[in-house]
């Protein structure tokens, strides 16, 4: 808290310590308010035609670019982002946008043939009402966009829970959206100090209004949240964490491997849900790859992300450090190799680490690291290297890389994640494919049409176009 103003929170740089930002801190007594005037707000947008909904998002998505500078500053303050992190995700969040409103008109439904004599039957698909979408700080443009856009497209109002580690630049976001001529109340933010989390999200799940909630974060807060949520029996979409595998069978173009894997591991400091977290390599050509990706990482130099002259930045607090380097001590100390390492500077910058000869009972293994650290597995052939890939919670995005493309896709069917691209990293998003996890990384789909099954309701309405006959 402020001491200054109890009404608001300060959040630090994390690498330079000092204020980055200053936002509200709400309460539970906040909430029916905000969620009475989304209600209101849904009462009007609802009623806008798919046209007028597009014109709308389409402003949106201008007014989102229209704040680049404001949104880069923001994330580089917040989280230290790097700029060219931060201008990825806006390129990227103003396309979901622009996504989004393609989809107005694709809000379909169908007629269904009925047995009741002169019954016509429909399957429609209409808008919720009030939903929640709570979007963590990692790449936040990207995600707090996926947490609203297509649910207004399908005619809903929204409330974005911000993240308390970047709460400016979430409400840019809303007030990029506000800017577009949404009717008042339709999109919302609400902010509130790191203490008062549990109590602010539970007051948002738990109110009347809200009709069901999206949220994108750690597997242990999904669990909670979907708990909450079933109370309600309100339904919930969740993105989680994840242990992405990166399998090299035997005939893997190494070079190409070498640059998807260093991607995929270490792109704004591993920091992403679909990170390349387990690398997966058959003996065969375990040497070769190994000694190539080590070359490659030692080139990747951590640096301050305001100069904005190496590959590595920030991490997003002292937390992550620790917990990233417990992981490579404890695969250390039972028997693994550490390759790639160093000592971590002005408290977040943390250098990459590459470590080999990861086994399944080390908890590099099996604990998500969301940090600059990637295992290396050796496995004894393509079979094995399947188990291993499966041999995880999680189960969210996946990569094979072969040269036969045939056994990469049946390489691939066997992995069991929600994501798996053959010959590409584990770090791939685009607006309209359907994003999301199986296992403990979550369920529902975010992107494009399976965006319209989870932020929609489908309803069975028929019409008599005949007398009736009743047996009573």
């Amino acid at each position: 808290m402020n001491a200054e103003n109890p009404r608001s929170f300060a959040r630090h740089n994390p690498v330079t310590g000092a204020v980055a930002s200053e936002a509200p801190a709400m309460h539970a007594a906040d909430i029916p308010a905000i969620a009475a005037q989304a209600q209101a707000g849904f009462a009007k947008w609802s009623t806008f035609g798919p046209n007028a909904r597009r014109t709308v998002l389409m402003k949106a998505a201008a007014a989102l670019e229209a704040k680049k500078d404001a949104f880069v500053a923001a994330m580089m303050g917040e989280i230290g982002a790097t700029a060219g992190w931060a201008m990825f995700n806006l390129q990227l969040a103003a396309g979901m946008v622009r996504e989004a409103a393609s989809l107005t008109t694709q809000i379909g439904g169908e007629v269904i043939p009925s047995d009741k004599p002169g019954c016509l039957a429909m399957g429609l698909r209409e808008p919720v009402g009030v939903l929640l979408g709570i979007a963590p700080w990692n790449a936040p443009i990207i995600l707090g966009v996926r947490a609203i856009a297509v649910p207004l497209a399908c005619g809903n109002a929204v409330i974005l829970k911000a993240s308390e580690q970047c709460p400016r630049t979430h409400a840019l976001i809303i007030e990029a959206f506000a800017e577009a001529g949404f009717p008042e109340g339709t999109v919302s933010v609400v902010s509130n100090a790191p203490e008062d989390a549990a109590e602010v999200v539970g007051a948002l799940i738990d109110s009347p209004q809200v009709r069901r909630i999206n949220f994108t974060g750690s597997t242990g807060v999904g669990r909670i949240i979907a708990q909450r949520a079933a109370g309600h029996l309100k339904p919930v979409l969740l993105e989680l964490g994840g242990k992405a595998p990166f399998v090299v069978l035997a005939d893997a173009d190494l070079d190409e491997a070498v640059k998807a894997a260093a991607f995929g591991a270490f792109m704004n400091q591993g920091q992403i849900c679909m990170s390349t977290e387990r690398i997966i390599v058959v003996d065969a050509v375990a040497d070769a790859f190994v000694a190539k990706l080590a070359d490659k990482v030692r080139t990747m130099e951590v640096g301050n992300p305001a100069a904005g002259n190496t590959p590595l930045g920030a991490v997003v607090d002292r937390k992550t450090v620790d917990h990233c380097m417990a992981l490579v001590e404890d695969a250390v100390a039972q028997g693994a190799e550490l390759l790639v390492g160093g000592e971590t500077t002005a408290n977040v910058l943390m250098p990459a680490h590459l470590v080999d000869r990861v086994t399944p009972d080390m908890k590099l293994f099996r604990d998500e690291s969301f940090g600059p650290v990637v295992g290396i597995a050796r496995a004894r052939d393509e079979a094995h290297a399947i188990e291993l890939a499966n041999d995880t919670e999680y189960g969210l995005s996946a990569a094979v890389f072969t040269r036969d493309i045939a056994n990469g896709l049946k390489v691939a069917r066997q992995i069991q994640s929600g994501i798996c691209h053959v010959n590409g990293p584990t770090v791939h998003d685009e607006a309209q494919m359907p994003f999301g996890g199986t296992k403990a990384s979550g369920y529902g789909r975010f992107g494009g049409k399976a965006g319209i099954d989870a932020f929609t309701e489908l309803r069975w309405i028929t019409v008599e176009t005949q007398a009736g006959h009743f047996p009573i």
